[in-house]
């Protein structure tokens, strides 16, 4: 099941729209209840949608999403529905406009079929800080499908979708990805509009899409992608059509840069699965040569120092009197203030309001927050020079595979880790890809990661087509063979 195979299905008229989309959501009730995947579906909504597809089949051609069922991250507004961000705080939240980013993609056909588990505020690696419990991996269910989209990455490993949306702060569509056997993408940053994302970390934050393969990731990028008057950050950088450029896509004469220092530390399987895709793309023509990249190893300080502030600014909105959550039987405002918050944050949101307002007190912000942003701007130009030397950077996605539920909440450092390969992306604001290049004795994905040049997300899903081509089809997780 991907997109392009259900497309091609509908214009040979195999089945209907409203008969595909009862197929799915008859899969989510049976497989959601233990997966945890899906915090809100609507069927009746999903199925009109989808019958009234049924009587536009002559307009496929225009549509190119035409009957595809998305999942979207609850981060994202979809009007009427509601938008909890995984968090207490807006448990009942309803959202009254949808997010460009799905505007665009229902416009073109799709069918959003739920809103998707998500970490608190999309602040995790696990999906384990979620204020719902947390998703499971299709591939073992006492494992975590990685975070903060676990449950995005869930449902459409899991078969209850054929596309998603998630959110990438600091590796949260690429690690999810990795671990769960899915191709993620985070674009540029302004690539895609965060209009209608509930923000956390205003200069990271980047949406983008999950896909069985590279064609599909491609497909709903080149939809959601361009600018947006409603977002200022969003770029006017022209979105050229990324699955016509995957046709004759080759990595021959192309350069990969590794840098061997930044690969230190890594699970032995990883490596050799990573080792493995590196000589399949060298069998395909590709020149890996070796670059340095000094500063990526003080991404983790940095981006727990800039994250944290931003996120302290963002979320000074809920205070229990706009909207949200607020405390029953408040003596004065204050209270309203102070209860409301305290019982509407989780706990690791909590600790990153306090780290990042603590980092932006007098005395401290030329200490902390300056600080990083200059480290910042090192790693940046870290891969301005490496992009001298090769197209794009090849490295894991994540240094282990999904880890079990409840092995790293109480190592908080450990739990940061997960993202020690994706966090330096995002800082330099550039795009990445993750897609499964093995799997390890346990049966558990492995994800290599793709790191393109600023807005050339054409020539990364090219190399990753490349390699998926001599990769062949990766296996399917357990829960989409029929097991539970």
């Amino acid at each position: 099941m991907n997109i392009k195979g259900t497309l091609d299905s509908y214009r040979k008229k195999e089945f209907k729209p409203s008969e595909f989309i009862d197929g799915i959501l008859n899969a989510i009730s049976k497989k959601n209840p233990s997966l945890n995947a899906f915090l809100e579906v609507r069927p009746e909504e999903s199925r009109g949608k989808a019958l009234e597809l049924d009587r536009r089949l002559n307009e496929i051609d225009h549509l190119p999403l035409f009957g595809i069922p998305i999942a979207v991250k609850d981060n994202f507004l979809v009007r009427g529905w509601r938008a909890t961000a995984g968090s207490r705080i807006l448990a009942n939240y309803e959202s009254p406009y949808s997010a460009t980013s799905v505007e665009r993609l229902e416009a073109a056909g799709a069918i959003v079929v739920g809103k998707t588990n998500c970490d608190e505020f999309a602040m995790g690696s696990s999906n384990e800080n979620s204020a719902f419990g947390p998703a499971k991996n299709p591939w073992d269910l006492q494992r975590v499908p990685g975070g903060s989209s676990g449950g995005s990455a869930a449902a459409l490993a899991a078969g209850l979708c054929l596309g998603s949306l998630g959110t990438d702060t600091g590796g949260s569509i690429r690690q999810p990805a990795s671990l769960c056997g899915l191709v993620g993408l985070k674009p540029s940053y302004g690539r895609v509009s965060r209009y209608g994302i509930v923000a956390f970390a205003s200069s990271l934050d980047q949406v983008g899409p999950f896909g069985h393969t590279v064609w599909d990731a491609a497909r709903i990028l080149e939809i959601m992608a361009g600018y947006d008057s409603k977002d200022a950050t969003s770029s006017r950088t022209v979105v050229p059509k990324y699955t016509e450029a995957l046709a004759n896509a080759s990595v021959k004469n192309i350069a990969i840069g590794i840098d061997q220092k930044w690969l230190e530390g890594l699970d032995e399987e990883v490596r050799r699965a990573f080792d493995k895709a590196l000589q399949g793309l060298r069998e395909k023509g590709a020149k890996i040569v070796d670059i340095s990249l000094p500063h990526a190893c003080y991404s983790l300080s940095v981006y727990y120092l800039i994250a944290p502030c931003e996120a302290s600014s963002n979320l000074a909105r809920y205070d229990g009197v706009h909207y949200g959550h607020r405390t029953k039987h408040p003596k004065d405002s204050e209270e309203v203030f102070f209860k409301s918050r305290g019982e509407g944050f989780g706990t690791e949101v909590k600790l990153r309001i306090m780290l990042g307002t603590y980092a932006l007190s007098a005395g401290y912000y030329d200490a902390f927050y300056l600080k990083a942003n200059q480290v910042r701007k090192l790693i940046q130009k870290d891969f301005e020079d490496a992009f001298q030397l090769c197209h794009c950077i090849a490295v894991p996605t994540s240094p282990t595979t999904a880890f079990k539920l409840g092995e790293r909440t109480e190592d908080p450092l450990t739990m940061y880790l997960s993202d020690i390969y994706t966090l330096p992306v995002n800082l330099a604001g550039l795009p990445g890809v993750s897609l499964p290049c093995g799997l390890d004795s346990k049966n558990l994905p492995i994800g290599l990661q793709l790191i393109g040049k600023n807005f050339e997300e054409s020539s990364l899903l090219q190399v990753a087509q490349a390699y998926e081509s001599h990769r062949g089809v990766f296996p399917e997780p357990l829960a989409v063979r029929g097991g539970t």
